[in-house]
């Protein structure tokens, strides 16, 4: 009696399971089933066509391109003519082995990429032929075209994703493409649009007899939507062409709007390097390029000493704290002594010795000795050095440097631009300004970015307040409309000092550093830079060619464009960096290059600092094997 009630419970108990489990398959997950893991459904993929891409004037940037993929559901493939196949693929059997069994492990119940990107002959031919191998098909996808071979660092590329992203997407399947870098990865939830899918039916020979369940689950692929950047092409192009042969960054800014005109890294690359069968090839060329780099973008991403530049920074902040006015005056010996030793002593190039100078002049004719003495004066104010050294950080925090300034690109760098504290650990509490007084002319331990220095100079171009850096301006026909992008940001700095700096900036072009490229009715206000440039070779530090930097605006009133311009190696600032920049300037403002300038583009365009590369590479490898022999 006993066994015949535990045979009755046991057999309702495996009843009860069996209904319920029917139950949760046919009314509970019935709406919401997926039937892609039913043998007896083909899944194709509608693939959308994804967004492109314009410039601030309408000029077409990226386009799109048919590409046709080989695409293998390992489940379904079934005794084949390999020899035959592989012939047709133009393939060895051990590599058609290897993609079958990359497949199968990724998922042998999905469709995944077994050979990308055929060429349209191959294409043809196959596709006769495709029908003889059960699992196999082919799939259309969207690749990228670049009309115009520039701004690749800006623009970025698409790739295939990754196992592990595939395999965790809820959207993304094994050998799709997605953004990688640039805006094609920042945007790419804008620019991919959303693909569609149709669910087939098939019968045991593996043969479509039609649509699953009248195409209830089918969806609609959406087109990516289109992208108007800030970027001006024309201008991207031309700056482009002037680093030709050198290694830095440009960043150019519209300072009423913080929209990017032009962001240049040099060197560079084609974009159209990396679609197609011989993206792979190319990418181990560039990204494995560890001497030039033409992959890194050294606009983003390269922290330089800003050098002169920053003088500017220090007269803004010394004005704000009181501690000096425009009649405020220093006098220069040669440069600064700030110490006992022969050692303890700042060079100054400058042409006046002896004489008071005051800060219109002291900017414009870059003077190591007044920046110095105003340095020190804010680091000392009321004896306390860590507060002063705080209050000065503050400021110059306010014009985003030393952090990520928040522009819609994937690579940052935040630079450095050290406090009270730092120096209060790194020191032990013994300095004072003497001790870091090479922060005073933008060197020691400051770091900057050309974006944030090209952003700082735009605030000054707006007498104190600036917008934040941003890539595009339209997504469809709307404008971008985000606060972040569209609020201005205040500086600490009182609008009232920035007219005497403004006024300096202007003389730099008038009679000091600059005046050798000027542009005949373009009101320039600018600072050129030499920054000095160490490296360390096996813990030793080396000097190496200074690096060459200006920084301007213009014009003066009503400013229209604001920038920075950094090349490695190339000397003094007036040298190299102030005819690019003036050369950028005119481009912009007239569209083109006057007669009189052609001999200082021509100059720009044939001046190539290969040479001094190669050297200074072959020096440290030298170095490098004389210290390990």
């Amino acid at each position: 009696m006993q066994r015949s009630f535990l045979l009755y419970f046991l057999i309702s108990a495996v009843g009860l399971i069996f209904i319920g489990r029917l139950f949760q398959l046919q009314i509970i997950k019935h709406e919401s089933y997926d039937p892609i893991h039913n043998a007896a459904v083909k899944i194709v993929y509608d693939y959308p066509e994804r967004g492109y891409v314009y410039d601030r004037n309408g000029k077409l940037l990226v386009a799109n391109q048919l590409s046709y993929d080989v695409m293998v559901q390992p489940n379904q493939v079934k005794t084949l003519d390999t020899l035959e196949f592989c012939k047709l693929l133009k393939i060895d059997k051990q590599d058609f082995l290897k993609r079958l069994n990359k497949a199968q492990k990724y998922a042998s119940y999905l469709p995944s990429v077994f050979l990308k990107q055929l060429a349209k002959e191959d294409f043809a031919f196959l596709q006769e032929k495709l029908y003889k191998y059960s699992g196999f098909f082919i799939q259309k996808r969207i690749i990228r075209d670049y009309p115009i071979k520039a701004a690749a660092n800006v623009l970025g590329y698409i790739g295939e994703v990754n196992e592990e992203k595939a395999r965790k997407s809820d959207y993304y399947e094994q050998g799709e493409l997605e953004g990688k870098d640039g805006i094609e990865r920042q945007y790419e939830n804008v620019l991919r649009g959303r693909k569609g899918k149709k669910y087939l039916h098939r019968n045991r020979f593996n043969k479509v007899t039609g649509s699953y369940k009248n195409g209830k689950y089918d969806t609609l692929a959406q087109n990516g939507k289109d992208l108007m950047l800030t970027l001006d092409i024309d201008l991207q192009v031309y700056a482009q062409k002037l680093m030709k042969g050198k290694r830095g960054g440009i960043v150019a800014i519209e300072p009423s709007t913080g929209e990017i005109l032009a962001l240049v890294t040099a060197p560079s690359y084609d974009p159209n390097m990396l679609v197609g069968r011989k993206r792979s090839q190319n990418s181990v060329l560039l990204f494995n390029d560890t001497i030039s780099k033409p992959s890194y973008d050294r606009g983003l991403l390269a922290a330089y000493a800003p050098g002169s530049p920053f003088k500017m920074m220090n007269a803004l902040v010394a004005l704000q704290e009181n501690v000096i006015n425009q009649q405020t005056s220093f006098r220069c010996y040669g440069g600064y002594r700030y110490g006992n030793r022969a050692n303890e002593f700042m060079k100054c190039h400058c042409d006046i010795y002896g004489t008071p100078i005051m800060l219109k002049t002291a900017i414009a004719k870059s003077c190591n000795s007044y920046f110095s003495n105003t340095y020190k004066l804010i680091v000392e104010k009321n004896n306390m050095p860590t507060q002063g050294l705080n209050e000065w950080h503050k400021h110059v925090a306010s014009f985003g440097l030393g952090n990520y300034l928040g522009y819609d690109l994937p690579a940052g760098q935040k630079g450095l631009i050290p406090d009270g504290n730092y120096y209060d650990k790194r020191l032990n509490y013994r300095w004072n300004g003497s001790s870091i007084i090479s922060n005073a002319i933008g060197q020691g331990e400051i770091l900057t970015t050309p974006i944030q220095l090209a952003n700082f100079t735009a605030a000054i171009a707006n007498r104190g307040y600036f917008y934040t850096p941003h890539i595009v301006k339209k997504i469809d026909s709307s404008l971008i409309d985000n606060p972040k992008y569209t609020q201005a940001k205040k500086t600490t700095i009182d609008k009232e000092h920035f007219t005497p700096v403004v006024e300096a900036m202007h003389e730099v072009f008038k009679s000091g550093t600059g005046m050798w490229s000027q542009v005949k009715g373009i009101e320039i206000c600018g600072k050129t830079g030499t920054a000095e440039n160490f490296i360390l070779v096996d813990g030793i530090k080396k000097q190496l060619d200074d690096h060459s930097i200006l920084v301007a605006f213009a014009p003066k009133n009503n400013p229209k464009i604001a920038l920075a311009v950094f090349v490695e190696n190339g000397g003094y600032g007036s040298t190299i960096a102030a005819p690019i920049t003036s050369l950028l300037v005119e481009k912009y403002i007239n569209g083109k290059i006057s007669k009189r300038n052609k001999y200082r583009e021509l100059k720009m365009l044939n001046t190539s600092l290969q040479d001094i590369y190669d050297l200074q590479y072959q020096k440290t490898e030298e170095q490098l094997a004389t210290r390990t022999q």
